[in-house]
């Protein structure tokens, strides 16, 4: 018999793996408890795409209803699902063909509402929605102007065309959508009517309101005076109290709702329309916003800072509406 004796010299074996880095996903729809903070693949850039190492990321409300599964129809997303539609942060990586970027531009941009969020260490993006980030405001703040900044702009001036002299009644204004359009309507030369609680009030009025009127004591259609030529709903009212809303808006005016589960009235008899407001990104236009905050025209204003690893805090206070103004979600620092 013979006897054959195998010796294997002492080698370094090293796995090669991809690249990690955090994020919160949901692998199912359901209470802020699905959310999970793990490690997942490093995203590569494709085509017209950048790799952007995220400073911040926000909390919105549509975000709690796209994790809960209510918004399935509209915002088709696939699972597991990272959220966090609003980003802060610096060019990492470039796919092939992007120009209007560079390596290590502070940027800002509202995401795509299907594909994967910012609340991550590393986001892909498509390099045609990012503009320059605010330089007077730390690059983290700045997470919390692109998706409610828009949403005041568009609401305004490409839906309602608010102009100089008019009047306009924010409905909601306590909100983070609320505290741009007050500023925004305010600039643009409007008096501004505004609803929001009383733990909000002060903010409002700081933000340019000329009224404020505490719609947890008041109704509003009890003390407006003169009707209005626009009304923005930012609030999740009553359906019969959104549409009594019609009734202080001046013939020719507009109803501009951004909750849209509850369709925009109108009343054709006296020309008013109701609009339903989709908000979409628009480089452009928040190269504009950027633009007034850094005169000095515009304030990002951030009530709360939570690390990425707490995000679900940020859900769950959301359901319950102990959120007030807006929150930024830090993500993990090298």
């Amino acid at each position: 018999m013979v006897s054959m004796c195998f010796e294997l010299e002492a080698h370094d074996f090293r796995i090669e793996s991809e690249p990690a880095m955090k994020a919160m996903r949901f692998h199912e729809y359901g209470t802020p408890d699905v959310l999970r903070y793990e490690d997942v693949d490093l995203p590569v850039p494709a085509a017209g795409q950048v790799r952007i190492r995220v400073a911040a990321t926000s909390f919105n409300g549509v975000d709690g209803n796209i994790r809960a599964g209510f918004m399935q129809g509209p915002i088709p997303i696939a699972l597991p699902h990272t959220p966090g539609l609003d980003v802060s942060g610096t060019v990492d990586a470039l796919g092939e063909g992007v120009q209007n970027v560079t390596l290590g531009d502070a940027v800002i941009g509202f995401l795509p509402m299907t594909e994967d969020g910012a609340a991550a260490e590393y986001v892909l993006a498509p390099a045609d929605i990012l503009t320059a980030a605010p330089t007077s405001v730390p690059l983290p703040d700045a997470a919390a102007l692109p998706a409610v900044g828009l949403t005041a702009w568009q609401a305004l001036f490409e839906h309602a065309e608010l102009t100089a002299g008019q009047r306009v009644l924010i409905n909601g204004a306590g909100g983070a959508v609320g505290g741009y359009a007050v500023q925004l309507a305010k600039r643009a030369g409007a008096y501004v009517v505004t609803t929001a609680s009383g733990r909000s009030r002060q903010r409002v009025k700081a933000n340019g309101a000329d009224e404020v009127i505490d719609h947890t004591t008041t109704k509003v259609l009890d003390v407006l005076g003169e009707p209005v030529d626009v009304v923005l709903n930012l609030a999740p009212v009553d359906p019969a109290e959104l549409a009594a809303l019609v009734s202080v808006v001046k013939p020719g005016g507009v109803v501009v709702n951004t909750t849209v589960w509850m369709p925009a009235p109108s009343d054709t008899e006296r020309d008013v329309r109701g609009i339903d407001l989709f908000v979409r990104s628009d480089a452009g236009q928040l190269a504009q916003l950027v633009a007034l905050v850094d005169q000095g025209d515009l304030r990002i204003d951030v009530t709360e800072r939570v690390p990425l690893a707490d995000l679900a805090t940020l859900h769950v206070k959301a359901a319950t509406g102990g959120i007030s103004g807006k929150a930024v979600v830090l993500a993990p620092t090298a």
